[in-house]
Order: structure tokens, then sequence, then C-alpha cells
């Protein structure tokens, strides 16, 4: 099922979705609600990942600071 929705765009922005359609050979309404289900799925997995660390940081379940160290000479070696 699908819904219609009507949104308002920049200009510039409105052109630009009307050169990826034409060169994609999609409808701008498909390229749209791409863009939408992404930006909705990254959005949703980074809430779930920020109720989850505050979770854990709630529970005390932090790195000690010998992990910590430990971590920074890893980068250390792997930087240079």
């Amino acid at each position: 099922m699908s819904t219609t929705m009507t949104i308002r765009l920049e200009d510039e922005v409105r052109d630009r979705l009307d050169q990826l359609a034409e060169a994609t050979q999609r409808s701008k309404s498909f390229l749209a609600a791409e863009a939408i289900r992404a930006f909705v799925e990254t959005n949703e997995w980074q809430i779930r990942e920020i109720r989850a660390a505050l979770q854990e940081a709630d529970a005390g379940d932090f790195a000690s600071d010998k992990d910590v160290a430990a971590l920074a000479r890893k980068w250390k070696v792997n930087a240079g």
C-alpha cells in the first residue's frame, strides 16, 4: 500500500531531481520515495544504537582505562 504526500522543494533541488530522474529513467516520485526510505532507515538505526548505548551507560558498562589505552596504542601504531 502507498499514500500520496505533497512536499515543498527548493527550485534548485527540484531541478536536480528532474535531471536525476531523466538520467536514471526513474520517476521523481520513485526517487523521492527511495530517498525518504533510506533517510528513515538510517535515522531509525541511529536511534536504536543511541538507546542501546544509553542502556549500557546506565548499567555502568564502560570500557576500562586499560581497554581504552590498548585501543589508543593500536590506532597510533596503525596510523603511522
